[in-house]
């Protein structure tokens, strides 16, 4: 491959999905609360999203491959990382400055669009660059934030971001919607720690997959996975979300179904990969669901 061939497979384009979707729902509540953003702001706003998301896959990249991490994984689809830079070792200069360009330009859109919306971006905007330079080399080594880190980013900061962006003011239930993205994006990292385990735990990593072991973390990812459907129904009974925001429940059966497979395969990586896969489709159709709920 050639060196931008590298980069942008450093970046994990596959993923980058995740972000528009995250950022669905808080442009969704804006607009039912009466704020309908104009293109160019929509555009910034999923732009400095997904630059966020390549910023930390690249730097993420760049990090694993300079401590020998990369070379000591079992690539599946959704864990190990793409195996780009030990295809080309020489590319990871150029992988270290896309991953701190990405960040620098997410950081500029987001200045910009806190001079239009306000200064309360700035704490989440602060936070988001704190998550992306810190998760490898410091997030990855302390297991509760380890486990919190990436639903942060793509459920408060994101959403509630995003409304922000557009109203120029926060929303309970917004915030409270978020909470779903939140679980649902941590469980997705969670589960995708297992394959790696070992090797994650020989080079300087403490999640809690390394240390609950592979059938308690399964354990634990169950009961994330039933936060993020118990949080719209305690949000409508409450009050604070519309009804329609339920609209999420109805992946909630093959969510169950993903939770059992988990725990039966959690030792087993060949099997427990397929059902890796359905966990990212059941992630994305639940948060554009609950986006949907606030349209309708």
């Amino acid at each position: 491959m050639s060196v931008a061939a590298t980069v942008a497979q450093s970046a994990r384009p596959n993923f980058l999905i995740l972000a528009p979707v995250c950022v669905f729902p808080g442009l969704a509540a804006a607009h039912a609360a009466g704020h309908t953003p104009d293109l160019a702001t929509i555009v910034l706003i999923v732009l400095a999203a997904v630059l966020a998301h390549a910023a930390v896959n690249l730097l993420n990249e760049w990090d694993d491959f300079r401590s020998g991490l990369d070379l000591a994984t079992q690539r599946t689809p959704f864990s190990g990382g793409s195996g780009a830079l030990p295809a080309l070792p020489n590319a990871a200069p150029a992988v270290l400055a896309a991953g701190l360009a990405t960040m620098a330009t997410s950081a500029l859109i987001g200045l910009y669009l806190l001079t239009q919306s306000g200064m309360g971006l700035l704490l989440p905007g602060l936070l988001g660059i704190f998550l992306v330079v810190a998760y490898t080399a410091w997030i990855t080594r302390r297991p509760l934030f380890c486990l919190l880190a990436p639903g942060l980013g793509f459920g408060p900061i994101m959403v509630a971001g995003s409304y922000y962006a557009v109203t120029g003011a926060y929303s309970l239930g917004v915030v409270w919607a978020s909470l779903t993205p939140l679980f649902l994006v941590s469980g997705l990292l969670l589960i995708n720690q297992l394959p790696d385990l070992e090797p994650d735990r020989d080079h300087g990593r403490l999640h809690l997959p390394i240390l609950m072991g592979r059938q308690a973390a399964a354990r634990l990812f169950v009961v994330v996975l039933a936060l993020a459907y118990l949080m719209p129904v305690i949000g409508v009974l409450a009050g604070v979300l519309p009804l329609m925001t339920l609209l999420v429940l109805i992946p909630a059966p093959a969510a169950i179904v993903l939770g059992r497979m988990v725990l039966i395969h959690a030792d087993n990586t060949p099997e427990l990969t397929q059902w890796l896969g359905v966990n990212v489709a059941t992630l994305m159709v639940t948060i554009v669901m609950l986006g949907l709920g606030f349209l309708i």
